[in-house]
């Protein structure tokens, strides 16, 4: 029973549980902080359930209210979507044990709507994962978004204006994509994905499915922050409170290359996509723009966040650039990718969180002698640097060589230089901060200078380091594993091309 109706509990406990999270907090504020965990531990355990049913038995086909599609609503869950369910309610999970002390300090008076709008934040995410519809996959995208502009307006100064930006360009994507629904409908009459997908290849040739198509890529770069249509993303998670971008930054930019790979490869079929139109060279050539711009002005930041924030518009132009190679490596290769980089992402903000509440600020210059005061913390920050350049056995290294062999059967050197590059930039900027929090600090030691200061262990709080180190320990999991992970679940999420 409880395996039949996993599907809906994944969306629906943390639906609920956000909206009996205020009544919670109107009886004692701090009973919040379990609820949330318990709402997201049962949403944790039905994703896990559900992935383990998709690969011993196949896709699972659960239709709403019993209303048969393409009438009724349904969710349907495939190797992908299954992996992502994992991924968004795991990284969620985590991060709700971590932001109990780091929300404490920030937002002491509003923890109440602050975990209320979390919870809400989270049920977008999983809704646009598991749907099947591309309309309730609209409004699960636009639960998602305002859940996450309230987050990000209660953040530190200058967070309501980068609110205010993200919100106007994230309502112009919300706009296109939706421009896109009502086209679709208006020549097919249907909204079911797969009822679509069996409907539009007669209809290829029609303006008003092509025009349609393209309202989707724009809307959906515009939501993945793809370069130049970043510019909401690096003020928003740098001024958003520390555990609300910790949540927004891992998933928001993963969930939409998600929409785009179910776009391309699900609703529409990759004949479209890569022969009927250019989308092979848009996406290459977008790809590999945005992995040098975000490199080099990742290079150029002196406040840690905001290099990150860069470092997630590389990273985006590695996935979308490996979509545009159009082959079943690179394909394999973004998609575990996608994977790789929501834990990889979720590891840098944990540690950019536990700056900011050990320093008040998060400055690269906070890391002067880090390395002796907050060792467990800063070994998890080497993890995870080493997995964002991609050193082997971490997890980095292996999605990063499926783009590179994807790259070479295409032919395409100049992906494979831009991947290159980029790590070497990613080397220089985490080992500047390792100069920075190690050796600087044996310097300063030798004069004489700060040497209590540097020798004493001040470690972060255990509710924010064990889901940091959990986090550098699925990042060499995963690395180990890779091969289990491609055979039993990204083989079949990748579609014949």
């Amino acid at each position: 029973m409880i395996t039949e109706q996993a599907p809906i509990l994944i969306v629906i406990v943390p639906l609920m549980a956000a909206l009996v999270t205020p009544l919670l907090g109107w009886i004692r504020k701090d009973i919040c902080y379990i609820w949330v965990i318990l709402a997201l531990f049962v949403s944790v355990m039905s994703s896990a359930t559900v992935l383990n049913t998709v690969i011993h038995n196949g896709i699972i086909h659960y239709h709403l209210g019993n209303w048969l599609p393409p009438w009724g609503i349904e969710y349907v869950i495939d190797h992908l979507n299954a992996m992502m369910l994992v991924l968004v309610s795991g990284t969620a999970f985590l991060v709700a044990i971590y932001s109990r002390r780091s929300i404490e300090q920030e937002l002491p008076e509003q923890t109440v709507y602050f975990y209320t709008l979390f919870l809400l934040q989270v049920t977008g995410f999983l809704g646009i994962v598991i749907t099947g519809d591309v309309f309730n996959l609209y409004v699960f995208l636009e639960i998602a978004s305002l859940a996450g502009y309230a987050l990000i307006a209660i953040g530190e100064e200058g967070a309501p204006l980068a609110s205010f930006r993200y919100i106007i360009l994230g309502t112009v994507g919300a706009c296109f994509y939706l421009l896109g629904v009502g086209y679709l409908y208006i020549v097919t009459g249907s909204l079911n994905m797969a009822d679509l997908a069996g409907i539009l290849p007669e209809l290829y040739g029609s303006k008003v499915v092509l025009v349609a198509f393209a309202f989707f890529m724009v809307g959906l770069a515009l939501k993945m922050a793809l370069f130049p249509l970043h510019v909401w993303l690096p003020d928003a998670y740098t001024k958003a409170p520390s555990v609300a971008s910790t949540l927004i930054a891992p998933l928001m930019t993963k969930v939409a290359i998600y929409v785009l790979l179910r776009l391309m490869f699900t609703i529409f079929r990759p004949y479209l996509s890569f022969e009927l139109l250019p989308m092979t060279k848009i996406l290459l050539i977008a790809g590999i723009v945005a992995i040098f711009a975000g490199a080099i002005m990742a290079l150029a930041q002196v406040d840690f966040k905001r290099m990150l924030c860069y470092i997630i518009v590389a990273e985006v132009g590695y996935m979308v650039g490996g979509i545009g190679l159009a082959n079943s490596v690179a394909i394999k290769g973004v998609v575990l990718h996608i994977m790789n980089d929501v834990v990889m992402t979720l590891g840098l903000f944990t540690v950019a969180g536990i700056i900011s509440f050990k320093m008040k600020s998060h400055n690269l210059t906070d890391f002067k002698g880090l390395f002796k005061k907050m060792p467990l913390t800063m070994a998890a920050f080497v993890v995870v640097a080493l997995s964002i350049i991609g050193v082997p056995p971490t997890c980095g290294f292996f999605s990063k060589w499926y783009l590179i062999q994807g790259s070479a059967l295409a032919g395409n050197w100049i992906f494979i230089v831009a991947l290159l590059f980029s790590s070497l930039i990613n080397i220089v900027l985490f080992f500047r901060i390792i100069e920075i929090g190690y050796y600087n600090l044996d310097a300063s030691v030798s004069h004489g200078h700060d040497h209590d200061e540097g020798s004493v262990v001040s470690e972060a709080p255990v509710s924010m380091l064990v889901p940091t180190l959990a986090v550098a320990v699925i990042i060499l999991l995963i690395g180990f594993y890779n091969q289990s992970i491609i055979t039993n679940i990204i083989q079949y999420a990748v579609p014949k091309l």
